[in-house]
């Protein structure tokens, strides 16, 4: 490997066969900058790869802050295990982070797209905290959907930047890929603006999930 090779924009294979990468850089450079994880905060990764995000995760919350990884691919884990073992305040976790309860945390870091955000990502952000995840339906692209939990069943959204990614095993279903895809047909990601937890959608609803929408109007109780 030359000098300088991982510090360039390209994806780097990790399970290259699976299609399975690191993500682009430049794509998770904004992300981050968006989610915005502070000194002393709490993080959870899901997808932590060989662990590249997570020691960047892991460099902005600073040794104040702690960071629990989720890889379901065995050998990625173990070999992000053994990059962050340096890293007291960093667990990896082998095993999926969309099945279980979760704990609270103030940033949740999604690195594998879904159709939908998963009830145990919305049910760990504390108040104030932020989740970002890839949005997508089965073919095309999608966007980085960012929310953020302004109280107890208020939730804002955006989406950050389009993206497309490697699957979030067990965060997708085809009926919601095919919902997802004709939303985006017909009114672009930008206009979202909230996240509701109903089965009450209003006429500002852009897409309509199973005890979940999106909304073109601001954030409501």
């Amino acid at each position: 490997m030359t000098p300088g090779f991982y510090i360039r924009d390209v994806l780097i294979g990790l399970i290259p066969e699976r299609y399975i990468n690191n993500g682009q850089p430049s794509l998770h450079a904004r992300c981050l900058a968006v989610c915005n994880p502070k000194s002393g905060e709490s993080v959870l990764h899901i997808g932590t790869g060989t662990g590249y995000y997570t020691a960047i995760l892991a460099e902005l919350v600073g040794p104040a802050g702690t960071i629990v990884g989720y890889e379901i691919e065995s050998a990625l884990a173990d070999q992000a295990r053994r990059n962050l073992s340096h890293l007291p305040n960093v667990k990896i976790i082998t095993g999926s982070g969309c099945d279980v309860p979760l704990p609270k945390t103030d940033v949740l870091y999604v690195n594998a797209a879904a159709t939908h955000p998963m009830p145990v990502w919305l049910d760990a952000l504390k108040l104030g905290g932020r989740l970002i995840f890839p949005l997508t339906p089965d073919k095309g692209a999608g966007c980085m959907l960012l929310v953020v939990r302004l109280g107890e069943t208020k939730y804002a959204a955006g989406a950050a930047i389009g993206a497309a990614f490697t699957p979030c095993i067990g965060a997708r279903n085809e009926a919601m890929s095919e919902i997802l895809a004709n939303a985006i047909k017909k009114q672009p990601m930008s206009a979202i603006k909230s996240l509701r937890r109903n089965n009450s959608p209003d006429a500002s609803a852009w897409c309509v999930g199973d005890g979940w929408w999106l909304s073109t109007n601001e954030a409501a109780d």
